[in-house]
């Protein structure tokens, strides 16, 4: 049940077991120079959730009733930045803390309050008390204060208990909250996945019919999304929830026939990202976007092809349609949309096993990639198992052996008859 009083409910330490060697040394800095300085400060949001779970928590944030212009005073280390809602970053050699001011709930009629006709929250940021600052936060596991100069939690969501019960709860009634930021169906998801909480039945009933608000939401807001979706390591089940919520289609518009039976390219894509995340393997957006768009840009690329265009300069057209289409719902950031296009229009190249292509090819910056995206086609092309085959046992190769199968691979040259000059007259 939600605390509605102004008094959160104080967990001790020996209820919640959070030992403060589990935090950031730095964070603690903060947190007690601002309570030196005369103001309230505690640890929150996801860390205090990820330490309850007996995770390992990225960063530690702190809010507090400091102004940003007092946390300045108070760090000389601290940047003020964001246009919005000010925020201190309070750097420690390579860690930052970011300090928050205690945020509250404008009424809707207020100045510093903006809603849209659907009702999305465009504005709403306004200087608040400890108790608004928590009520204000999207899920009750996300709410929870930690002190840790007297080692207590602080709950006024009775985020605590849901935490212990793996239950992700929206704070209030869910659907004003997603209709205020319907981003929030997102994070839903990635929270239901990444840390494995059942979604309490009012939070999950209204996210199939309110899906569509993802579309009200700026392209490049969702690319950010995106990213923390499916770079956590839980790429496959994420895809998963995803469909079952009817938020694929609201990203991905189109792509699939069936999104519930993806291509098996695009479902081995994401298996092995995950794999990769598990073995401490670095992992790109660029080459799950180029498995998500292979189907629209492989059959546009067909039709070019058909028409007289050349593979690559097809690819690269079509590459370049998928993208800007794409673009409608989700903004891919350049660096990796590049990269999408780098692989594919590496495909044909495979295909010629001559002579210096095939150093050329192997010393192209993405051929790694190109490479491994050959590979998954094999599951939807398998005529293409031979040709992946090759190309697996020239890179294990070198010298002499690799000169030897480039030559057998190389179709036969016919050789050009030479004429027989005409001696010229003796004079």
């Amino acid at each position: 049940m939600t605390n509605s009083s102004a008094q959160p409910r104080i967990i001790n330490r020996q209820e919640h077991g959070i030992q403060t060697r589990q935090v950031s040394a730095n964070a603690i800095k903060v947190v007690e120079r601002l309570q030196q300085g005369g103001h309230l400060a505690f640890i929150v949001g996801g860390s205090i959730r990820d330490l309850l779970l007996g995770q390992q928590p990225k960063d530690f944030d702190v809010a507090t009733s400091a102004t940003p212009e007092q946390v300045r005073e108070l760090f000389r280390n601290a940047r003020l930045i964001g246009r919005r809602f000010r925020l201190a970053h309070v750097r420690f050699g390579r860690e930052i803390i970011e300090v928050a001011t205690f945020r509250g709930g404008a009424d809707e009629d207020s100045e510093h309050r903006e809603i849209e006709e659907g009702g999305r929250v465009i504005r709403d940021n306004v200087f608040g008390s400890e108790a608004e600052d928590a009520k204000r936060r999207d899920f009750t596991v996300n709410a929870l204060m930690y002190d840790p100069v007297s080692e207590t939690i602080r709950d006024h969501v009775g985020g605590y208990e849901d935490v212990l019960a793996r239950r992700l709860r929206l704070i209030g009634d869910p659907v004003t909250r997603y209709r205020e930021d319907p981003v929030r169906l997102l994070r839903a998801v990635r929270f239901m996945v990444k840390l494995n909480l059942a979604v309490e039945p009012q939070t999950a009933g209204p996210m199939v019919s309110l899906a569509p608000l993802l579309s009200d939401i700026p392209p490049a807001r969702l690319f950010d999304e995106i990213l923390k979706l499916f770079l956590s390591g839980q790429a496959w089940p994420t895809y998963q929830a995803l469909v079952r919520q009817a938020l694929w289609e609201e990203l991905f518009p189109g792509l699939f026939e069936d999104p519930s039976q993806p291509p098996p390219l695009v479902e081995q894509a994401l298996q092995n990202t995950d794999q990769r995340v598990a073995n401490g393997l670095p992992v790109t957006p660029g080459f799950l976007f180029a498995a998500f768009l292979w189907p629209r840009v492989k059959q546009r690329a067909q039709v070019l092809v058909e028409d007289g265009m050349p593979a690559v300069e097809a690819l690269a057209e079509a590459g370049e349609e998928a993208i800007v289409f794409q673009a409608r719902r989700v903004a891919i950031h350049r660096r990796f949309s590049g990269m999408a296009k780098e692989i594919w229009c590496l495909q044909p190249r495979f295909e010629k096993r001559q002579g210096k292509r095939v150093a050329r090819l192997m010393n192209e910056r993405r051929f790694r990639a190109a490479y491994d995206f050959l590979l998954l086609r094999v599951l939807e092309e398998p005529d293409l198992a031979e040709l992946a085959e090759w190309w697996t046992e020239i890179q294990q190769v070198d010298g002499e052996e690799r000169a030897q199968r480039v030559h057998a691979a190389a179709p036969g040259k016919r050789r050009r008859r030479r004429r027989p000059r005409k001696r010229k007259a003796a004079q």
